[in-house]
């Protein structure tokens, strides 16, 4: 790894730091997962949300105040997680069919590499849909080269570089250094996870497909013999890249007496896409506290679960009436455990929801905690 490339990954507390290495090199030298951009309904408001819910900062913002008339977007960061938010100024805007159709979701993942162009052409090369041809933008901080490939539904990866990697963000917006709502961030420090769902029968599809174009490997994968419960159940493998910044767990429906939580975020979302976003925490007792404090509404976990956790679980380091208060999960592999919680959606339709995660070790997602 270049000097560069190393100082995205490390710079300031709390960021990504590399989970293994398998011995492959990537087809594409991905530096950092630069944004996830969610075409929302009122982004004005999304963006008051997540700065008093979560406690994201807005540090950039684009729209007809800064020449671009079709879209209003606002970028939001927390430690490394970048979140852009967009919605449309006008009925004819694709922005807005994609909301008619999918409410509230994300439309397109951005991976910021040494050369968009060169790493388009790869891509392409391999199988990709191209959805975005190599385009240069520029402004006072330099160029920055944009492509762009089709995913899974509506769904699209985007590829970035930049002259100067440590610009604030894209041309067409401008900072705006507001911080928090509530005075305090929530010790959100990067993406570790991004979950997709997808149609019965369509997993395979989908894992052959981040194999061959990206070159991703299969992490781990589940059946129903593993995540199930008496009325629902799923299919799920994790793909990643060499060194684990990039970890997409891809989910389809298996049968049970009821329908699927993936088959009823298809229904709803009409379409596969992004279920759900696991942010990390270096605190997530601190984190989740301050976030429930917000209003930020997680699932119910009961009382139960907390009885005799040590003998399942084997000593931990927090204290489990903290963790019981706050309904944090706890899973163990081989490597260590890891703490999580999982929000309620976000939105009316029961589709895309976060997890905020904490590893001590472990490199697993959870399985256990599927019920």
């Amino acid at each position: 790894m270049d000097t560069s490339q190393k100082s995205l990954r490390t710079a300031g507390k709390g960021l990504y730091q590399p989970l293994y290495d398998l011995g492959r090199k990537d087809i594409v030298a991905i530096e950092r997962i630069h944004h996830i951009e969610l075409w929302v309904g009122n982004a004005k408001q999304a963006a008051y949300y997540y700065r008093q819910a979560y406690g994201f900062e807005l540090l950039a913002y684009a729209g007809p105040e800064t020449g671009v008339r079709d879209r209003a977007s606002y970028m939001l960061q927390s430690g490394d997680v970048r979140l852009v938010l967009t919605t449309a100024l006008g009925p004819d805007s694709p922005i807005s069919a994609h909301h008619l159709e999918h409410g509230d979701g994300v439309s397109v993942v951005t991976y910021q590499i040494p050369n968009a162009r060169s790493a388009f052409e790869i891509l392409v090369e391999r199988g990709a849909e191209p959805e975005m041809d190599p385009t240069t933008f520029k402004d006072e901080n330099g160029e920055v080269e944009i492509a762009g490939i089709k995913a899974f539904g509506d769904t699209s990866y985007r590829l970035v570089s930049m002259e100067k990697p440590h610009r604030v963000f894209l041309p067409g917006y401008e900072t705006r250094q507001e911080s928090p709502i509530i005075g305090v961030t929530n010790n959100l420090t990067f993406i570790d996870h991004m979950v997709t769902n997808v149609e019965d029968g369509r997993m395979e599809h989908w894992v052959d497909w981040y194999k061959k174009v990206f070159g991703f490997s299969v992490l781990a994968h589940f059946d129903e013999n593993d995540i199930s419960t008496e009325y629902s159940s799923l299919r799920s493998k994790v793909m990643t890249n060499n060194d684990g910044l990039v970890k997409i767990p891809i989910n389809e429906p298996a049968e049970g007496k009821m329908k699927s939580q993936i088959q009823e975020y298809i229904d709803y979302y009409r379409s596969p896409g992004v279920q759900h976003i696991a942010l990390a925490t270096d605190d997530i007792i601190g984190s989740v506290a301050q976030m429930r404090q917000c209003g930020v509404e997680f699932l119910n976990t009961p009382d139960s679960y907390y009885k005799n956790l040590e003998d399942r679980i084997g000593k931990i380091d927090e204290d489990i009436d903290a963790l019981r208060r706050l309904g944090i999960l706890v899973d163990r592999d081989d490597k260590g455990y890891l703490l999580q919680v999982f929000t309620q959606p976000v939105e009316d339709r029961p589709t895309m929801f976060f997890e905020i995660i904490q590893r001590k070790g472990s490199l697993s997602f959870g399985k256990g905690n599927f019920k």
